[in-house]
């Protein structure tokens, strides 16, 4: 009756001042039937609220499970804080509450510290399994046994969210209680990250051969675990970085400890022009470690063309000769799979020629298998003389050897030294025209000769009859008529016999075959007073006239008249 009353005068008293009076005289029951009534129609917070309270102290928990899964407007914090107070033998109406507004965590507590473990099962298997980690999180946070948590994750396991359950049991160090549970997904095929994720971390944490699941899982995530890692072993966070080829992060954490040798090896072999242009920038203060590294360590270990390859052009490209010139001088010099590298001997030298000539020299004795012609070209261009004829003497270029000594060095001396120890023609070829050209006739001439050379038979001629040496331009126009038949060589050689009074070579020259032309040989004669020598000419080739005036000059007047009248010219009469 009471609540009749009550319905019938609330517009006078309002709900509220009904509400307080069932409550001063402690009729819940009376207060439930009444606000039951106002319920579908009120989206009021405390006509909701004192409902649910209303109907949980006259037992009716069904409605108070009802309400609390239902309802959109009664107050969450105010609601979980009474029904924890009223420790309901049913805790379906909390758990609704909790559930639905985020009090996951002091739902478990509650549930755990009033011995309610069946509910916990039931929230966790039939409710929401999504939020287990909360419940996980918690339940380890109030010290709740490992066999009933490890129970209680097992029992949901396909159904659970594992990145946050990791979360929940990362932060409070006990990833391990997850290991069976991890071990079944994983056999049950689960390629899931977060599974392997966390599965990778607790191998790392118990130490059981940590390195071949780094190396050998191909679904955990390189980043997370290498972050992982990196405060409990540095050397494992360069294992999975480098499985990921997370560059940053492992030049990041080998700076950071110093492990510049693992850092060395992994930049070789990543090969990537942009990894090698970070690590040799000038900014990076960690650069020197890493190149000593690399040079001591990492690339002479390497069998690989491509990574030496790499490396050596990232040296190049930072500009870094001397550096670069270390680098090659260990994995050229000492023995490894490149000693003999072609394109790096080269590069060794050239790097040098331009960097550091005073290793120049040393290289080139201790090398065998570089680009002689060229390299050698490179040397002379760099004013490094005495290193270019080491080259070329290496490579048996002789005549760019004996250029070398003659044009840079300017050293006819060692030229010839060095024409008498090859003993080839070319190099006394190029000795000779140096000397005729010093105005050294006599070794010119020798050297022309050593070098069966009659090329140059013009300038010799002139050259020595300058030098007056026709003792020794005889023996080379000698060697020149026996490759060459000259008009010009024939005349000269006779005209060099008349010079040094060899009259009977003359005599004896041009009963043999030959190409001189004698006239103007014995005109030659005549005009520099060679007369003995013209007159022989003249008579071999019968110019009476000429032979005439010859012998007037030799004063053998007899001859002169017999050869005039032979000539019958009134001309030479005179004359």
């Amino acid at each position: 009756m009471s609540v009749q009353v009550a319905k019938e005068y609330s517009e006078q008293l309002g709900v509220d001042g009904c509400i307080k009076i069932f409550e001063q005289f402690r009729s819940y029951e009376g207060l439930y039937f009444f606000l039951g009534s106002y319920l579908s129609s009120s989206e009021d917070p405390e006509i909701h609220f004192k409902y649910i309270e209303a109907a949980a102290k006259t037992g009716q928990i069904k409605e108070v499970e009802r309400v609390t899964r239902e309802s959109n407007f009664y107050d969450a914090e105010k609601t979980k804080n009474f029904l924890m107070e009223a420790k309901l033998p049913d805790a379906r109406p909390l758990i609704n509450v909790c559930d639905r507004f985020g009090f996951v965590p002091d739902l478990t507590h509650y549930l755990y510290t009033n011995n309610m473990l069946r509910y916990i099962e039931g929230y966790v298997q039939k409710v929401n399994p999504g939020n287990a980690p909360l419940v996980v999180g918690q339940l380890l946070d109030d010290e709740c046994p490992e066999d009933f948590i490890k129970g209680l994750i097992l029992s949901v396991r396909s159904l659970l969210p594992v990145e946050p359950l990791v979360e929940e049991c990362e932060k409070r160090n006990r990833l391990r209680l997850l290991t069976q549970f991890l071990e079944h997904l994983v056999s049950e095929g689960s390629q899931d990250v977060h599974v392997h994720n966390a599965l990778g971390k607790i191998i790392i944490d118990s130490n059981n051969n940590p390195e071949h699941f780094l190396t050998s899982n191909p679904y955990y995530d390189s980043r997370v675990v290498g972050k992982y890692c990196e405060k409990r072993d540095p050397t494992l966070a360069v294992v999975a970085y480098r499985r990921g080829q997370c560059d940053e992060e492992l030049i990041n954490v080998t700076s950071k400890n110093s492990l510049f040798k693992l850092q060395a090896r992994y930049v070789v072999e990543r090969m990537d022009g942009d990894l090698w242009a970070k690590v040799l920038d000038p900014e990076n203060e960690y650069r020197r470690q890493l190149i000593d590294q690399v040079v001591s360590t990492a690339l002479p270990e390497s069998s690989s063309p491509e990574q030496v390859s790499a490396a050596v052009k990232a040296f190049m490209t930072a500009d870094l000769p001397h550096e670069l010139i270390e680098l090659l001088e260990k994995i050229v010099l000492q023995n490894s799979a490149f000693s003999g590298n072609f394109n790096l001997q080269n590069l060794l030298i050239l790097t040098a020629i331009k960097a550091d000539s005073s290793r120049v020299m040393d290289y080139v004795n201790r090398l065998d298998n570089f680009d002689g012609p060229a390299v050698g070209e490179m040397a002379v261009e760099a004013q490094l003389y005495e290193e270019a004829f080491a080259i070329f003497k290496k490579f048996n270029l002789n005549v760019q050897a004996v250029n070398v000594l003659l044009d840079n060095i300017r050293s006819i001396d060692r030229a010839v030294e060095f024409a008498f120890r090859v003993e080839e023609d070319a190099v006394w070829s190029e000795v000779a025209k140096a000397q005729l050209r010093e105005g050294l006739v006599s070794d010119a001439i020798e050297s022309f000769i050593r070098a069966d050379d009659t090329t140059q038979f013009l300038d010799v001629i002139r050259a020595a009859e300058d030098a007056n040496v026709y003792h020794d331009l005889v023996k080379y126009l000698l060697m020149v008529r026996q490759k060459a038949k000259e008009p010009k060589v024939d005349g000269e050689l006779i005209y060099a016999y008349a010079k040094i009074d060899r009259l009977s070579d003359i005599e004896e020259f041009i009963l043999m075959p030959n190409v001189a032309n004698l006239q103007n040989v014995g005109d030659r004669l005549y005009d520099e007073a060679l007369y003995e020598a013209a007159k022989i000419i003249f008579s071999f080739i019968s110019n009476w006239a000429k032979l005439a005036i010859t012998l007037v000059k030799l004063q053998q007047f007899q001859g002169a008249v017999d050869a005039a009248r032979k000539a019958n010219s009134s001309k030479t009469w005179k004359e």
